[in-house]
């Protein structure tokens, strides 16, 4: 009886086979394909052609399933996250040295959890080129989820994120972030055993072709509907170079900057600052306070600051009244790790090792909770600050549904391409799937006010000073992903992951 082929698992079967080398060569260069979906990109077919040849190969090869997989991976994070680099050569003569080893293990991190996927898939369809693309598309959705939970998570770039610049990003509000993986990947699946298999199956491209192209029209949210008597928010976008940002040369001239800004034109009826706003701690800065009361006439604002609290330092964001004194106050709950604090700090320390943008200490600590604040003339708000806005499962707070979310951020960390983009894009998703507007305020842009569909309605650009009066869009109705969260896409793909493993048949590996 003929021996089943080898799906990889064995160490010794890896690189045997001649041309191994190029194989790999062409899983990297698919994978970095497949990146282009992703901001600043947006080319979203080119992900699903990515996706769809590299699974027609993994169908087709028998050897070597992990070291594809992570071939695939490292090209698509090779290329999606090369921006980076970038926070590691703010300070160069600190930081610079990290910087090649952040390009090259972040993506070969990140990687294995697609080489466990492919692995996983070929171990569960040994055989049958149908149900090896299905076990993949499986146990590949599978490692996005498992990238965006894990260890702290990192949901960046996540497949289903080359969707956001198309209609299909509006089915977010049904089954969120996993929900677009999950559809992307599935469609290259069918995609790829449709046009491997007989003549017949390539003339059946044309139904999801077809259906495509429908949802792409049924989907679309149409025009942005007018905002009549809605309340006025005002984005102030200072645009301070991070290598500036904190020098006290140049930090009195930003904060005149912000000052003006929020000065200017008619009063609106909210200000938002950016992250870091006031390079001050909170206990310091109440002459500051004052003058951005001031400036706004009585419109509350919305600053981002750092403050003490005994020897804990926070990340936070402050409402100021119209008096100047502080209102409303949120500390950042999910802080970014290797940047806002170090894992095992006090080892960390002993090596002089610190967070990037932790100027105190050892770091921040995290705040208790995520918690809505109460805006005069808005409602219940939902803070973010930065890194919180790409955790799709964090946003909700549960019990009274928010009339606003208000991220404030500094990009300028990421530099003025790729990595803003990505964000801004997120932010994007967030809003559709809660089905609530989110203002979105950055040190160096893109500043955006984004309706309940995803759409910008108005926004600074990159490297941009200035400031953009918005009226707040209204909310669409209540979604499901804001009601369900995960729950209906992580239960149909744990039953679909033990259906493969029950129809999974015994085999033995070849040692040879």
């Amino acid at each position: 009886m003929p021996l089943p082929p080898d799906t990889g698992l064995s160490a010794r079967s890896f690189g045997r086979r001649p041309g191994q080398a190029r194989q790999l060569a062409l899983f990297t260069l698919l994978g970095a394909i497949t990146a282009l979906g992703q901001a600043p990109w947006d080319l979203a077919p080119l992900t699903l052609l990515g996706l769809a040849l590299g699974l027609h190969l993994f169908a087709r090869r028998a050897r070597g399933a992990a070291g594809a997989g992570w071939a695939f991976g490292f090209g698509y994070f090779l290329l999606s996250l090369h921006w980076i680099v970038l926070p590691f050569l703010v300070e160069p003569d600190r930081y610079g040295w990290m910087a090649p080893f952040a390009l090259v293990l972040l993506p070969a991190g990140l990687a294995l959890y697609w080489a466990a996927a492919f692995a996983l898939a070929g171990w569960l369809a040994p055989q049958g080129r149908t149900r090896r693309l299905l076990a993949l598309a499986v146990t590949l959705t599978g490692a996005e989820v498992l990238r965006a939970l894990a260890l702290t998570g990192f949901p960046w770039v996540l497949l289903g994120h080359a969707l956001i610049p198309t209609p299909f990003a509006q089915l977010a509000a049904l089954a969120g972030p996993f929900g677009l993986t999950a559809l992307i990947v599935g469609a290259a699946a069918l995609l790829a055993a449709l046009a491997g298999g007989s003549a017949a199956g390539r003339i059946g491209l044309a139904v999801p072709l077809a259906l495509g192209a429908l949802g792409w029209a049924t989907l679309a949210p149409g025009p942005i509907p007018p905002a009549a008597d809605a309340p006025v928010i005002r984005l102030v976008q200072p645009n301070a170079p991070q290598r500036q940002k904190w020098s006290p040369d140049f930090a009195p001239l930003f904060q005149q900057r912000l000052v003006e800004l929020t000065a200017s034109g008619d009063r609106p009826d909210l200000v938002v600052w950016p992250e870091t706003a006031i390079p001050y701690l909170l206990e310091y800065s109440e002459p500051f306070l004052k003058e951005a009361a001031n400036a706004a006439r009585g419109a509350p604002v919305v600053i981002g600051i750092n403050r003490r609290e005994e020897a804990r330092y926070y990340n936070s964001l402050v409402v100021v009244g119209p008096e100047g004194a502080p209102g409303g106050l949120y500390d950042k709950v999910h802080l970014v790790p290797f940047g806002e604090y170090f894992p095992f700090a006090e080892l960390a320390a002993r090596l002089g090792l610190h967070g990037l943008a932790a100027s105190e200490g050892g770091g921040f600590t995290e705040g208790s909770a995520e918690r809505l604040i109460d805006l005069p003339g808005i409602g219940p708000v939902r803070p973010l600050i930065c890194y919180e806005g790409i955790f799709a499962n964090e946003i909700a707070p549960g019990g009274e549904r928010p009339r606003l979310m208000v991220l404030v951020t500094n990009d300028a960390w990421f530099g003025s391409y790729a990595g803003p983009l990505q964000h801004l894009a997120q932010a994007r998703l967030r809003a559709i799937e809660q089905g609530v507007p989110m203002v979105r305020v950055a040190n160096t842009g893109v500043s955006a006010m984004i309706d309940a569909h995803g759409r910008l309605i108005d926004a600074l650009g990159m490297d941009e000073a200035g400031f953009r009066d918005v009226a707040l869009p209204a909310l669409a109705p209540p979604t499901a992903y804001a009601r369900y969260g995960d729950a209906p896409v992580l239960w149909p793909l744990g039953a679909a992951l033990l259906t493969l493993l029950a129809l999974r048949r015994r085999f033995r590996i070849d040692p040879a």
